[in-house]
């Protein structure tokens, strides 16, 4: 299943070089010209990466497409929201990368009905922390408190 016409990338080698968190460094790296070229292809990527993700049950090839929509965001990709329902599937994930991850995409998008799996994501690794190399509550957390500033601001400021 190719993404673009030219044939350029192929979204099955998602996930194949993902470096996790170790020892060494406490986040994970990418292959950052395979994220560049779906990056590249702004919403028609989109349906590739939804249907990888409704269907993987590989941590790795997830980590990466979340990576790329968290990215796809910072390039203002629109219809990412749209993808709550697939994503909504990691909501109960115990991995502090995919936490992470889903946490930098909801902190973006302000998804409403992600704000109650980013609380039971921070109380889960506040009571069972489950990540020896970095602390995924500072991301789960910053994601909670800038849904509270955005939606506080809007009741604060109504016109």
């Amino acid at each position: 299943m190719q993404i673009s016409p030219s044939g350029l990338f192929n979204i099955q080698n998602i996930g194949k070089n993902v470096q996790r968190a170790n020892l060494k460094q406490n986040y994970c790296t990418f292959d950052e010209k395979k994220v560049q070229e779906i990056i590249n292809e702004k919403e028609s990527a989109l349906p590739y990466i939804e249907n990888t993700l409704k269907t993987t049950n590989d941590e790795n090839c997830a980590i990466e497409c979340l990576y790329i929509l968290n990215r796809m965001l910072d390039n203002n990709v629109k219809g990412i929201e749209k993808m709550y329902p697939t994503l909504s599937r990691f909501n109960y994930s115990n991995s502090p990368d995919i936490q992470v991850m889903l946490s930098g995409i909801y902190r973006k998008t302000l998804i409403p009905d992600a704000f109650g799996p980013l609380n039971r994501m921070l109380a889960q690794q506040i009571y069972y922390p489950n990540s020896p190399y970095f602390d995924p509550t500072e991301e789960i957390g910053g994601a909670i408190l800038e849904y509270i500033r955005s939606y506080g601001a809007k009741n604060a400021y109504k016109q």
